[in-house]
């Protein structure tokens, strides 16, 4: 609700860190990268595709369930990220 509202604000305002870090470096894998600018709308539907929307030109916003979906794969992609960056003891 606060990206249709502000969709111009910081996405520092409702992500953490390892959230956008996380949407950046997804983002970096794809040969066209889809955030050029970081606002808070960029990040929505980055997240709303990872919940299968499909950003086609005359569909309607992403609903509740499809954010939903893509903050649980976006949460479980970061929690791959951190565990595949620790460093191993012994």
């Amino acid at each position: 609700m606060s990206a249709r509202e502000k969709p111009e604000a910081e996405p520092e305002t409702i992500l953490t860190p390892a959230e956008i870090a996380t949407l950046d470096s997804i983002d970096a894998a794809r040969p066209t990268p889809r955030i050029l600018r970081r606002t808070l709308a960029s990040y929505l539907l980055q997240i709303a595709m990872l919940g299968g929307y499909l950003a086609r030109k005359h569909d309607p916003p992403p609903g509740n369930m499809v954010v939903w979906r893509g903050l649980t794969r976006l949460n479980d992609i970061a929690f791959g990220i951190s565990i595949g960056t620790r460093r191993q003891c012994g």
